[in-house]
């Protein structure tokens, strides 16, 4: 069997829907996370360590590079949450159709939007 149909295997021209968008971005973060996790916990081991750590990682934490890195590992986290509160709703049956996907897609964006500002203003 020779079909001959066309087949766009050029991602760059495919135009996602925002609920695509928003899951693979979910997944991606989700693969962010398990690195930023574990530079979270280094931290935690460290201040708690002694104060002597303590005083290093509060050293460290006042330099741009460093809250830098903080605030991305929380704007990952605080997106992977907002999106993941999103599939759970999904997951209970609400917002299933089409229409209701592409809502709770935009609204999952904004919260997830909210929550990484609140982040940098906490950070910074």
């Amino acid at each position: 069997m020779n079909k001959k149909r066309p087949v766009n295997l050029e991602l760059s021209t495919i135009k996602f829907p925002i609920t695509a968008l928003v899951s693979i971005t979910h997944r991606i973060s989700g693969v962010f996370l398990f690195a930023g996790v574990a530079v979270l916990l280094w931290m935690l081991d460290s201040s708690l360590r002694s104060e002597e750590g303590f005083a290093a990682v509060q050293d460290a934490l006042s330099h741009p590079v460093c809250k830098f890195i903080l605030w991305a590992v929380l704007a990952g986290l605080a997106y992977h949450s907002a999106m993941g509160v999103r599939h759970l709703i999904m997951d209970c049956g609400v917002g299933e159709s089409y229409e209701g996907g592409r809502l709770g897609a935009k609204l999952a964006l904004v919260a997830a939007v909210v929550l990484i500002v609140l982040a940098g203003v906490w950070v910074w």
